[in-house]
């Protein structure tokens, strides 16, 4: 139901959703309000809910396209849409009549569309009057937004499906771009921007956003400018060194992968030859096939430390840990202002490999380049994974699951990632501080596993010693969801894309200068 806190005919709306929900008790349906007001603080919208004892979800569509989409005009108007969300079967407002359309959509007896008037408060859609007055010009507005949202990804041998380098390219895509948008599958790696800030979160304003999806409702127009600015974009090549020549590159261990089947990790030990310890600045990394190149983990082990990699257990580690290579990173690491990852002499790197066959087999040979420090940083930068039983019943939604630590000295934490795998629906960072505070630093409300990056803060976080620092999150192993390689198998912990993980990785250094004379 679209919902408006500072709506009056919407208290009363609220408690008829209300009803609706507890006569139709726990039959598997879902409610949720949708609150639509462009530009509306999120935050704002939680506290007024909660003094007027709305305990309902609520969305946030501040761009609008999903509201528009749905052709929603006032608040109050409750949609009932069926399991796959592309069918709506009733509009108008919340009575006693709905509860039986809904038991018809439940059963899979529901009819055509029945809507009625809703008496609420009017949307404003300034945005969509706009650009219907003035459309968006293909060179002029739309362009630059691809460049600067899109074309990193989506260029001729970029990790992105299809280029977009063209106008014409632009117009075929047009119904799956506006898809994802609005979807928010793309752009990648969106967390909720209301919780912390990070540098590589790449969000997309909702100007952006409407401007794309309104011109595309509008049929892609190509506008009167005779130039095409896409195909004069040019794209960084992802075996460029983007900082550089490096102090020195590794060449992992070449693999040769299948066209077809199931390959298992591969832990691969790699020699250094440095006749000093070695202070990491920075570091890229560079596959050979990212194709089939799933996700690569790297951490400095000892000279006869048998180390299996940091996804191999169900347990909280910490850990040396270089950096990693995963879908859509295609920048180079560099680690935070005086810290650093420590390679003693002698020490060596684990690297562990997992390839997803795609069809055609591929021999793979990644390298890496490493940028050293000339002085040692005052601080070393350290990985801690926290781990969450996995344990999910077929044809179940909604599995809860967390795992937490205590840090047991004053911290600072730079950046977390999330790490599940198709049955993953969300996953929340916080910390408990010793006197009680709670603090939520990261959530990522729909997970992909197609985007696993390690979001940097901007501001880093100090904890105190004695702070507890949780991941939660939530799983779905139904076949509501669409990526569920099978519903109706129970799963558990395990190492192949099939199975399941749940771990959420911390970046972090001591507050204790590791270097103090630096």
């Amino acid at each position: 139901m679209s919902y408006d806190s500072s709506c009056a005919s919407d208290k009363q709306a609220v408690a008829a959703f209300d009803q609706l929900r507890q006569t139709l008790g726990e039959q598997d349906v879902t409610f949720l309000l949708l609150d639509s007001k462009a530009k509306q603080d999120a935050n704002a919208t939680r506290e007024a809910a909660q003094k007027d004892g709305v305990n309902f979800p609520i969305m946030m569509d501040t761009s609008q396209v999903v509201t528009e989409t749905l052709g929603i005009k006032s608040s109050g108007s409750l949609l009932v849409l069926g399991p796959d969300k592309s069918q709506v079967y009733y509009r108008g407002p919340a009575n006693a009549d709905v509860a039986t359309i809904v038991q018809n959509v439940v059963a899979g007896k529901a009819e055509s569309t029945q809507e009625l008037p809703v008496k609420g408060c009017a949307i404003d859609f300034a945005a969509k009057k706009q650009h219907a007055a003035v459309l968006p010009d293909y060179a002029k507005d739309i362009a630059p937004i691809i460049n600067n949202n899109c074309a990193m990804c989506h260029h001729e041998g970029g990790i992105g499906p299809f280029p977009m380098n063209s106008y014409k390219m632009m117009k075929g895509w047009s119904p799956m771009i506006r898809e994802v948008l609005m979807t928010k599958r793309m752009p990648p790696m969106q967390v909720d921007p209301n919780i912390s800030h990070f540098s590589n979160a790449r969000y997309i304003s909702d100007h952006d956003v409407q401007t794309l999806v309104h011109w595309i409702d509008a049929g892609s127009p190509r506008g009167l400018s005779k130039e095409d600015p896409l195909t004069k974009v040019a794209a960084s090549s992802r075996t460029d060194w983007q900082l550089g020549k490096p102090d020195a590159v590794i060449t992992a261990n070449t693999h040769e992968i299948p066209a077809e089947g199931v390959m298992d990790y591969i832990n691969d030990q790699v020699s250094l030859t440095f006749e000093e310890d070695k202070w990491v600045r920075a570091v890229q990394f560079i596959p050979g096939q990212p194709q089939v190149l799933h996700h690569l983990l790297t951490y400095v082990t000892g000279p006869k430390e048998a180390f299996a990699g940091g996804e191999a257990t169900n347990s909280n580690v910490a850990t040396r840990f270089l950096e990693g290579y995963a879908p859509g990173k295609t920048e180079a690491m560099v680690f935070p202002k005086d810290t650093g990852v420590f390679i003693p002499k002698g020490h060596k790197l684990t690297m562990q490999f997992h390839y997803t066959t795609n069809g055609k087999a591929a021999s793979d040979t990644t390298i890496l380049g490493l940028y050293f420090y000339d002085k040692p940083p005052k601080y070393e930068y350290l990985n801690r994974s926290v781990s969450g039983p996995v344990k999910l019943p077929a044809n179940t939604r909604d599995i809860k699951t967390a795992g937490e630590l205590k840090f047991q000295e004053d911290v600072v934490v730079y950046g977390m990632r999330a790490h599940m795998h198709f049955r993953g629906q969300d996953m929340k960072f916080s910390a408990k501080l010793p006197d009680g505070t709670q603090k939520e630093l990261l959530s990522v409300p729909n997970y992909s596993y197609a985007w696993q990056p390690t979001y940097q803060l901007i501001e880093p976080v100090t904890l105190p010693k004695g702070t507890v620092i949780r991941v939660s999150g939530t799983f779905d192993n139904s076949k509501f969801n669409l990526a569920n390689p099978d519903p109706n198998k129970d799963i558990s912990f395990g190492l192949q894309s099939w199975d399941e993980m749940f771990i959420g990785y911390w970046s972090y250094t001591s507050a204790k200068p590791t270097n103090p004379s630096m």
